[in-house]
């Protein structure tokens, strides 16, 4: 074997899933598999220390923050986690760190601290005088995303310690989604013809990375402290101690944590705990073990990407083989054909499982699988089963090949699939399935939340052409309702009830609910801030549209041609007509401090993105500029500000800086023009 260029091969592979996993929540590996990779490059790298180089997946961890988010830089770094995958690992664990420590000069005694491994998104919290002033992700261990305002929307973190004395703290942990309540989330998405999530981490890690907080507040969130960078900044001398000492001060901490004298104890608690985990209302996928004593932890120090004074120890991946018996091939809301593997059931840690996603062509092809096929089946992050791979030491030549189909399997219209894409499409706007899946979309939790119009009860009400079109929900009546198999009087009044109550929905969410595409929880709530009113909306130009932050060129487009199709406007009279009114949401406007004022930000800021800055705005009841005006009061000047800093100076506008923008909003005193120009 060429050792050189199978470093190479896998470095790029890593970094290639790394970056799919850190930055784009959107893993094409299992966990398994990821591990299996590393495992082989360090291997190898420990053979021929030679071939090491400082940009080696082994020599850091994570990836670069986005740049959708400020970035924060941690005080100290925050590092991964070696793995060990079987006894064997945890004994080699304890020799290097006996070996390390010099055993046979100063005999020493080692007690550890197992903790389960929470399958979520590491984060830290920074608390000043006790009160929470700022949390980001990991990141790449060095820097990481600012995600303040997500984080503080959930009720596990204390805005507020309790006795808290220590200056400044840095707080690390992890947060997560419970299973039910991810369970939850992709039956949703899975309704509304969105991607699921492959795991619980990328679960939390695509709620936290919302631009707008409010759809973090809305996704099930928890957290669980494990650690402090500096404990020395403690009265603590133990890891034990430590948690004992955070729970204190009202963190929440595993009650699953447990000290062991030695590395026997060790083993054994990895076993109640991996007999324990499908008891558990969220995932584990393993445990960390770390030196239970603080002062033999500083005597071991750190490697390039890990502590030498833990390690992660890894659950086997719950995996299967079975028969790919066929693909069937389902179609969503905005037209995207999913081929979904048909098995041969099969008990898969303890769930019997007979269909697993293949998400899309692409990975099919990648995987080369084959209709008759032994295949082995994994329940990626104990939730969504999928595919690995195809055993093809078991083929006998009679297996068959899968092919996509180039007709929808529900209308019969050709299917199309725009270069650079993924999803394959029905572009037909009339498909059944399309508008059977919009539906289900429109009144599920992630739509209106219009309660009693679940999926069963749209499915029976559409196959009865009772309701084919967003209208229909609004003209049903008690006696159609209760007349239906299944129902009576009581579920019709609750259905009709929640119906009322959904006619007059904010305007976000109702945009969100329409299922336009590329529209999804965060754009909706952009247009919110931006537009009034529906019909504000519906006149846009493409131009106005480009203009707001965070919306780009493919959700704009879209915009446009839904609003533009003549059937769009048909369904709005007739929603109009049925007494459905989405309103922009509602606020006094009075004494809010940027009341009757216009503002204009440019350049680049440096303590908030554009999107914060302009709900700022919004919030506090002003309104956005998009341009030099007239009518604009005052221009808020970041860095490298030019073109409409001259004109705004020109036209004798109120110049700001980000700072004087933060006090004008805190109700203190108002900056003169002369005192707000920026030099």
């Amino acid at each position: 074997m060429d050792v050189a260029k199978r470093i190479r091969e896998l470095r790029l592979l890593l970094q290639e899933h790394a970056h799919r996993y850190y930055v784009l929540d959107d893993p094409l590996i299992s966990d398994g598999e990821y591990d299996l990779l590393f495992h082989e490059l360090v291997r190898l790298e420990e053979q021929h220390p030679e071939l090491i180089t400082p940009d080696s997946p082994s020599q850091h961890l994570g990836a670069i923050p986005l740049d959708k988010f400020a970035q924060v830089v941690h005080r100290l770094p925050m590092l991964s986690l070696e793995n060990a995958f079987n006894t064997d690992d945890l004994h080699a664990f304890e020799d290097r760190l006996l070996r390390f420590l010099n055993q046979d000069i100063a005999p020493v005694s080692l007690s550890y601290m197992a903790e389960p491994k929470i399958d979520g998104l590491a984060v830290e919290l920074i608390y000043e005088q006790g009160k929470l002033l700022q949390g980001s992700t990991r990141g790449d261990g060095s820097k990481g995303e600012d995600i303040t305002a997500q984080l503080k929307t959930i009720s596990s973190i204390p805005h507020k310690l309790q006795d808290h004395a220590t200056p400044r703290l840095e707080v690390r942990g992890e947060v997560f989604m419970d299973r039910e309540a991810l369970t939850l989330l992709n039956h949703e998405r899975l309704q509304g013809g969105e991607p699921l999530f492959a795991n619980p981490r990328n679960a939390a890690a695509g709620s936290l990375r919302q631009l707008d907080p409010a759809i973090t507040a809305r996704r099930p969130l928890k957290f669980l402290a494990y650690g402090i960078a500096d404990p020395a900044q403690t009265p603590c001398s133990s890891q034990q101690e430590l948690l004992v000492w955070m729970g204190n001060l009202g963190l929440p901490v595993s009650e699953l944590a447990r000290i062991c004298p030695s590395i026997t104890d060790v083993i054994t608690r990895f076993d109640e705990l991996a007999a324990l985990r499908h008891q558990l209302d969220y995932e584990i996928d393993g445990m960390v073990v770390k030196v239970d004593d603080f002062e033999l932890q500083q005597r071991l120090g750190n490697k390039a990407r890990a502590p030498r004074w833990a390690i992660a120890c890894k659950f086997p991946a719950i995996q299967a083989t079975t028969r790919l018996i066929s693909v069937a091939f389902q179609v969503g809301r905005t037209g995207a054909v999913t081929p979904v593997a048909i098995l041969e059931p099969v008990e898969v840690g303890g769930v019997t499982v007979s269909r697993a996603t293949l998400h899309n062509r692409d990975e099919f092809e990648r995987k080369d699988l084959r209709v008759g096929d032994t295949v082995l089946v994994q329940r990626a992050g104990d939730v969504i089963p999928e595919v690995v791979k195809a055993i093809v030491e078991k083929r006998d030549g009679s297996e068959q090949p899968v092919a996509m189909p180039i007709h929808c399997p529900v209308c019969g219209h050709a299917l199309l699939k725009v270069v650079g894409e993924a999803v394959t499409r029905c572009v037909n706007p009339h498909c059944p399935a399309q508008r059977l899946r919009s539906l289900i979309h429109f009144s599920s939790k992630a739509g209106l939340d219009i309660d009693g119009l679940g999926k069963k009860s749209m499915e029976q009400l559409f196959n009865l052409q009772l309701v084919r079109d967003i209208p229909d929900i609004f003209v049903l009546t008690h006696e159609q309702l209760a007349s239906l198999e299944g129902w009576g009087d009581k579920s019709a009044d609750k259905v009709i009830a929640a119906i009322e109550a959904a006619r007059h929905p904010v305007l976000g969410r109702f945009l969100g609910a329409l299922g336009i595409r590329f529209v999804g929880e965060v754009t909706a709530a952009l247009l919110e801030q931006t537009f009034e009113s529906l019909g504000q909306l519906m006149h846009a130009s493409l131009a106005t549209l480009l203009e707001i932050e965070g919306i780009g060129e493919q959700a704009a487009g879209s915009i446009i041609d839904y609003f533009s199709d003549p059937d769009v406007r048909v369904m709005f009279d007739r929603l109009q007509q049925a007494g459905v009114t989405p309103e922009a949401g509602q606020r006094s406007q009075a004494d809010l401090p940027l009341s009757g004022q216009v503002i204009l930000f440019t350049g680049t800021l440096t303590t908030l993105s554009r999107t914060e800055a302009k709900k700022l705005v919004k919030d506090h009841g002003g309104q956005i500029a998009t341009t030099v005006t007239h009518n604009m009061t005052h221009l808020v000047a970041g860095e490298k500000a030019e073109s409409k800093l001259k004109k705004a100076k020109e036209l004798g506008k109120i110049i700001l800086t980000e700072q004087e923008f933060h006090e004008m909003i805190h109700h203190e005193p108002r900056t003169t023009p002369q005192q707000a120009v920026v030099k």
